[in-house]
């Protein structure tokens, strides 16, 4: 890999880092809002983007940087003062970690990249469930919504 590539792959990586890390955090609030009913999904996700998470820090002292560090809190992306806020909410953090592993997945090869299609598909499919509809082209949605206007 040529270094232009690495500091792609390293920039991509780092984003997708931060996603987690910040899905992580808002997952904490989904877990404590959620209705007994879609508890074991909120669980579920979130144990899985801790595992990304745990992956992606990995990944980046592997390719020679020093991981990007979880912020203590972040700013929700709108007010969540009830269950229907909560599942949007969900469906938002799955479709922005979408959105960062489209990224990896373009800058990055091999098993990185392969690793990174997985994580999109599988933010993809939790956005499904969660939102009850589908995009046509998850991680790219909000990219396609902004060429639009």
């Amino acid at each position: 890999m040529s270094a232009p590539d690495v500091v792609q792959t390293m920039q991509a990586a780092q984003a997708a880092l931060a996603a987690e890390h910040a899905a992580v955090y808002g997952y904490g609030i989904v877990g404590g809002r959620i209705g007994d009913d879609r508890e074991a999904e909120a669980t579920a996700a979130y144990a899985a983007h801790r595992a990304r998470r745990d992956a992606l820090a990995r990944t980046v002292r592997d390719l020679g940087g020093k991981p990007a560090a979880a912020a203590a809190a972040y700013a929700l992306p709108f007010p969540v003062p009830d269950a229907a806020a909560v599942v949007r909410l969900a469906a938002v953090l799955e479709d922005r970690v979408a959105g960062v592993y489209s990224d990896l997945v373009r800058a990055a090869e091999g098993p990185l990249r392969r690793e990174a299609a997985g994580a999109l598909r599988e933010a993809a499919v939790r956005a499904v469930r969660w939102r009850g509809s589908g995009v046509a082209f998850p991680g790219l949605a909000e990219r396609t919504a902004g060429r639009a206007r």
